[in-house]
């Protein structure tokens, strides 16, 4: 059963009699682990119909491009071999221009008994979610499935990742106990495969039936500068969690070497509903022998609470308290990516010295094209181009550079927000938007001495990275100049 937190009516309509439940799949793209697969199903079984899996993709989203087009569309192939089962019809659908796919979900559902959707926090997903559900003459539910703990277990954006975990700490484990099935299609459902209504598969092919009639991501109207990189999907996946489970957590501690290539890689994957928080919360503690029992109440440490390697301790530290206090941000302040939702402190210091002397200052095609006077920076700005990623401690230095490089701090943060949704596979996520936030002091506290541009928000250079962290590899990978640094 689904917890009743996670099931949010998106309006007042009812339950009727319909010919299948119609799963609106909109961010949890995944035929495992999923809070809202099993309430479709449960819907099912208890009506007695078969499930229609719709999964959509506009072209006109914001940063729409070939790199996140071709991960989605991973995504769907491993979907079409995953609901090839009784009593499931799965229907994947490529816009193949703006606004051709109106009508869809309003003929899909004019015969289902029920609309289930995701409950996203952040994006255009909210919005699009309550105007179809205020349109649709059927009930709408949206099913939280983002992390392990509830949105709606809390009541307020907590200003701190201390404050967060203190909360997490007295607050998550019922709610370990309450997880999504791992594999909701293993028992079929009773019922013959739900049909479409009649003009779906005219006037709308699904994608694969597009593409075999010589529709390509080249025809979209979407950005084609930026390239694919990595594979999404599901079994992407599920093998770079197999990896990092032998690879990467048992040398997490090194997570801060550019170089080690000891991260999770999953961020990708769990920003696009490729897979569940929960499943790779699960697997990393049987790897651990965890037995489930944790201590009644906590000091908000980042270590020893869990009771298992200090590896694993870090590594949940940035699956939960990190990732999911930016999905409470999301949820409690809709001006989650403004900057008037900075701390006051973080907005006075920065203001206090916002017509400080810049030595440098680079417009967002400078810092686009990694034009900056800074090797170690343009080296970061080139990973991200490339690989739709960057490494997370070169990414705070990122961040920092750009605010100490721009004409004004509000500047500084529409260009990282440009520039990390236009390249990072994970941008546009809550914890994509933590991290960006974090440069200008979102849950951060004030660093002495104060200084120019920054104020009392926290200060890094890259001289000081590349003492802390060997950046000399990263240079040479990365880097098209030599280096400016003579102590590396």
């Amino acid at each position: 059963m689904v917890p009743d937190l996670r099931i949010r009516p998106a309006n007042e309509r009812v339950i009727r009699p319909g010919s299948y439940v119609l799963y609106w799949m909109i961010a949890a793209r995944r035929a495992r682990s999923s809070f809202a697969l099993d309430r479709a199903l449960e819907h099912a079984r208890a009506l007695g119909v078969g499930l229609v899996v719709f999964e959509p993709l506009r072209v006109a989203y914001p940063w729409a491009c070939d790199r996140f087009h071709q991960f989605v569309l991973d995504g769907m192939r491993d979907n079409a071999r995953a609901f090839d089962v009784p009593g499931v019809t799965y229907l994947p659908y490529l816009e193949p221009v703006p606004g051709a796919g109106s009508g869809l979900l309003e003929t899909l559902a004019a015969k289902a008994a029920v609309v289930v959707t995701d409950d996203v926090p952040s994006g255009f997903l909210p919005r699009m979610v309550a105007a179809a559900a205020a349109r649709l003459p059927v009930r709408v539910e949206a099913i939280d499935g983002n992390g392990l703990i509830p949105l709606r277990a809390t009541d307020h954006a907590y200003p701190t990742a201390y404050a967060f975990r203190r909360h997490l700490q007295t607050s998550l484990q019922p709610h370990l106990r309450l997880s999504p099935e791992a594999e909701p299609l293993r028992d079929p459902l009773p019922m013959a495969q739900p049909a479409l209504p009649a003009d779906v598969t005219a006037r709308w092919p699904d994608a694969f039936t597009w593409l075999a009639g010589g529709g390509s991501l080249d025809a979209l109207p979407i950005d084609h500068s930026v390239a694919p990189t990595a594979r999404g999907g599901a079994s992407a996946a599920a093998a770079r969690l197999d990896a990092f489970l032998v690879e990467g957590l048992p040398r997490y501690a090194d997570r801060n070497d550019p170089m080690a290539d000891v991260a999770s890689g999953l961020s990708a994957y769990l920003h696009f509903g490729h897979i569940s928080a929960h499943e790779v919360f699960h697997r990393v503690m049987r790897g651990q022998g965890w037995l489930g029992d944790l201590p009644s109440s906590g000091r908000g440490g980042r270590e020893g609470w869990w009771g298992v390697s200090p590896a694993a301790e870090g590594f949940l530290d940035q699956l939960i308290t990190w990732r999911e206090v930016g999905l409470n941000m999301c949820a409690h302040r809709a001006d989650y990516d403004q900057f008037g939702s900075l701390p006051a402190w973080a907005q006075a210091t920065l203001a206090r010295h916002a017509d400080d002397p810049r030595e440098h200052v680079y417009t967002l095609d400078d810092f686009d094209a990694a034009r900056t006077h800074d090797p170690l920076w343009n080296a970061a700005q080139r990973q991200l181009v490339r690989e739709g990623r960057m490494h997370n401690y070169l990414r705070m230095l990122w961040g920092k550079k750009i605010l100490q490089w721009s004409a004004t701090p509000q500047d500084a943060l529409a260009t990282m927000i440009d520039l990390n949704n236009r390249y990072a596979l994970d941008g546009r996520d809550p914890n994509s938007y933590s991290g960006i936030f974090w440069t200008l002091g979102r849950y951060d506290r004030p660093w002495g001495p104060e200084r120019e541009i920054f104020g009392t928000v926290r200060y890094m250079s890259s001289e000081n990275t590349a003492r802390k962290v060997r950046v000399k590899d990263y240079l040479a990978r990365y880097g098209t100049e030599p280096t400016l640094f003579s102590d590396l």
